[in-house]
């Protein structure tokens, strides 16, 4: 394994002294694979933005599913405290309209006759 990466870091010297090749062209290679390593370490950090923009969007998602199922609920425990209000209420009112049909008086008191 040594030998395979010391062979290849060696061929980029061996190259630039072979005079078969130019160096303006070893220049436009090497220029080339800058860029392209410039590039996708830009498409990276885009790729890791969006995430981080992407990220935020489930976050504030599942802050406002939360908050809905929170006031669903609420909603839950507000309606049955009505039920149990409302029929408190209803004998309340049964038991006043009863009352209200007996006379205040006995009816063989002094005041009635």
């Amino acid at each position: 394994m040594k030998k395979a990466l010391g062979a290849v870091m060696a061929w980029p010297g061996q190259v630039i002294q072979s005079a078969k090749v130019r160096k303006g062209t070893l220049a436009i290679v090497a220029a080339i694979v800058i860029f392209q390593l410039y590039f996708v370490r830009e498409l990276i950090a885009a790729e890791l933005l969006f995430a981080g923009g992407f990220a935020v969007l489930l976050i504030l998602g599942g802050i406002f599913y939360l908050v809905g199922v929170v006031g669903e609920s609420g909603l839950d425990w507000a309606e049955a405290g009505l039920r149990v209000t409302a029929e408190t209420a209803r004998r309340g009112y049964a038991t006043l309209e009863e009352v209200s049909r007996k006379p205040f008086r006995a009816p063989r008191s002094e005041s009635a006759q």
